[in-house]
């Protein structure tokens, strides 16, 4: 088989050719990049980071201490089972050493956080929804 080599015209053309695709990638790239709804999204997303601690404050400081002084002084982030058989004062020192658990207190409260998150969208979903009826 002959090697073909590029003639100094043909290479420049090449480099032309793929200098124009990378060019049209970077622009596309930039005019989908500043589209009002990626703008939107990305606001979404970052107000959404802060709702979500906002809620977790919510439920860890201010919802789960009455509920757990109701049930008794109960801190729902120290209920677990122990499946590894061993004894341990708590969830940390059960960690610590390694040992299964089933950590049902952290999902009671990861299950009302959740709960608390998707109240708080559907309430505000809402009022959005009935300002846009209202405005048509």
């Amino acid at each position: 088989m002959a090697k073909q080599t590029l003639s100094p015209k043909s290479a420049e053309a090449m480099s032309q050719e793929v200098s124009g695709h990378v060019r049209t990638f970077w622009q596309d790239f930039r005019e989908f990049a500043l589209q009002g709804n990626v703008i939107d999204l990305t606001v979404g997303v970052v107000i959404g980071t802060a709702f979500k601690q906002l809620t977790t404050s919510l439920v860890e400081d201010i919802v789960m201490p009455p509920i757990g002084l109701l049930l008794g002084n109960a801190d729902f982030t120290e209920l677990y089972l122990n499946l590894s058989g061993g004894q341990y004062s708590t969830l940390a020192d059960a960690q610590a050493a390694g040992a299964a658990t089933l950590n049902y207190g952290l999902f009671i409260t990861n299950l009302i956080d959740f709960f608390l998150v998707a109240l708080s969208v559907y309430i505000v979903l809402r009022f959005v929804l009935r300002h846009n009826m209202k405005s048509e």
